[in-house]
């Protein structure tokens, strides 16, 4: 398995969607079988609460998650179906260390947010990758 990792900093509207589409089409087009995960910084759990007037529209995937208009960029670009394990924010790796935390996963440990969040920003990629057997 192979990353391509596409980044510009958190200035919207650089083009970082179009060209990550544009990377995964050329790949397909030699053969290979493309997913697209998209890390965004923020606190957010998903895009539903975003200011359309900051971000663009929500898009609606088919499992009713609410992502960023790239994931619908991706969708179409590379005729792929995604979902809501496609967009890892950093307010959906908090959720999920705190609510391991509250279930006992950390056996009285101190949790703290640069060595846990950092192992799961790990496991979504495996996670999301492994489900799609690629």
């Amino acid at each position: 398995m192979k990353y391509v990792l596409v980044t510009g900093g958190v200035i919207s509207g650089l083009g970082k969607g179009v060209i990550s589409s544009s990377i995964g089409v050329v790949l397909q087009a030699h053969g290979l079988r493309v997913s697209v995960i998209k890390i965004d910084p923020y606190l957010n759990i998903d895009a539903g609460t975003f200011s359309p007037f900051e971000h663009g529209e929500v898009f609606v995937l088919d499992d009713g998650g609410e992502v960023d208009l790239d994931l619908g960029n991706y969708e179409r670009f590379l005729n792929v179906k995604l979902n809501r394990d496609n967009n890892i924010t950093t307010g959906k790796i908090y959720m999920d260390v705190i609510t391991r935390e509250r279930e006992g996963h950390f056996l009285g440990r101190t949790v703290q947010a640069v060595s846990y969040t950092h192992l799961d920003r790990k496991i979504f990629f495996e996670f999301d990758f492994q489900k799609k057997n690629y």
